[in-house]
């Protein structure tokens, strides 16, 4: 059986901010899923100051990922 190594970017817990989109403020990181399933997704569950909260792609690997995105991890 073939394994799949994930980069993944974020994790519960941390406090990020996104670039293309200031006026959500800052945000937490509240859920973490990944897949089992070989070439599954990984996402992130973020709720930013807005109130709102939004799912993005955790895999460094994938051109979608959040980082690519604009979300970017705060320093503490």
């Amino acid at each position: 059986m073939k394994e799949e190594v994930r980069r993944l970017y974020l994790k519960a817990g941390d406090q990020v901010m996104h670039l293309r989109y200031p006026e959500w403020g800052f945000g937490i990181v509240i859920e973490e899923r990944n897949s089992e399933v070989l070439g599954g997704m990984s996402y992130v569950k973020i709720t930013f100051r807005d109130g709102r909260t939004r799912v993005f792609d955790n895999n460094f690997a994938n051109s979608c990922c959040c980082y690519y995105a604009g979300v970017r991890r705060c320093s503490e």
